[in-house]
């Protein structure tokens, strides 16, 4: 590994750099919490070679965004489908707004 490649995961979301222990931590939860929000996700974190639970940037985020509903009273799997949902909307809506502008170019284009 160099240090270019180490400095290239500074700003990647996706590298699991947290412990489960740092994640409850910035949730203000129990470990079990970001266990819950990832087993109803049905996705699991990557594992150290101790098999500790490693999370990326982006799970504590995830969690955060769940905790809400949860503290509401919404069971974690509907807090976990909700989030989900609201993210694959906001993507949908970016790609169209992309398409939008490159229609808009085309059409003034010619």
């Amino acid at each position: 590994m160099t240090a270019g490649d180490s400095f290239g995961r500074l700003d990647d979301d996706d590298y699991p750099d947290c412990i489960m222990g740092r994640a409850a931590d910035m949730l203000g939860t129990t470990q079990g919490f970001p266990r819950a929000v990832g087993e109803a996700r049905r996705s699991s974190p990557l594992r150290s070679e101790g098999g500790h639970r490693r999370y990326s940037r982006r799970r504590p985020r995830i969690a955060v965004r769940t905790r809400e509903p949860v503290d509401h009273g919404t069971p974690i799997e509907a807090a976990c489908r909700i989030i989900i949902l609201e993210d694959q909307l906001e993507e949908a809506r970016r790609i169209n707004a992309e398409y939008r502008r490159v229609a808009s170019r085309h059409t003034t284009a010619t």
